[in-house]
């Protein structure tokens, strides 16, 4: 009887390990994430995001979870996905980007800069901090994202209203998503703003 009952309790105290595994497997990965000297980077989470999450179910607002709730989310999903631990990070920084169209991070540099000169060309920018959502034909390469080539579309808006549009963030009537201030890319000075500006006008302006 009591060699019974100690094979019950070993069984119970097997079962109960089994059901912790994969607690315990995104816990780790979690903390492995935050651990990381590496930081996730915006554009990057957008293409990973577009091409691994929307596979399988419709791209939703970011703002249906806080940022902390985000975090054990895509870490789930990095199991669940097979994500690389960088796209983890991407991709947690493309949501909390979305989910605040005004990050901290940014915050701090809203006063657009007083530089004249643009720290790269127009095109440059675009190809660095903007294509992953809006694409190489400006059509928007997520749903949501509005198509820069329509006659009335986005760039049918004066300078003024844009401007302050990529400088705060802004998020599109009936979009899952916000674009984050400055496109999550805080190092954009005034010139950067405005050379990009020129160039979408340039490149997909009717």
């Amino acid at each position: 009887m009591m060699t019974t009952l100690i094979q019950k309790i070993t069984i119970r105290q097997m079962i109960l390990a089994m059901l912790a595994l994969p607690a315990i497997s995104l816990f780790n990965v979690v903390s492995a994430a935050e651990d990381s000297p590496l930081e996730g980077d915006v554009s990057r989470g957008a293409i990973s995001w577009g091409q691994n999450c929307s596979r399988c179910h419709e791209m939703r607002d970011p703002k249906e979870f806080t940022d902390v709730m985000w975090r054990p989310i895509v870490a789930h999903m990095r199991l669940r996905g097979g994500l690389t631990g960088q796209q983890q990070r991407d991709i947690l920084a493309f949501l909390q980007a979305s989910n605040n169209p005004t990050p901290k991070k940014v915050a701090t540099n809203l006063k657009v800069s007083d530089s004249s000169e643009p720290s790269q060309s127009g095109q440059a920018t675009y190809n660095q901090t903007c294509i992953a959502c809006h694409g190489a034909d400006g059509k928007g390469a997520l749903p949501g994202v509005p198509d820069f080539t329509k006659s009335d579309g986005r760039l049918s808006k004066s300078d003024d209203v844009l401007i302050k549009h990529i400088t705060e963030g802004f998020q599109t009537p009936g979009s899952p998503m916000a674009m984050p201030a400055k496109g999550g890319n805080a190092d954009l000075n005034d010139a950067d703003i405005k050379s990009v500006l020129s160039y979408l006008r340039e490149s997909f302006g009717q």
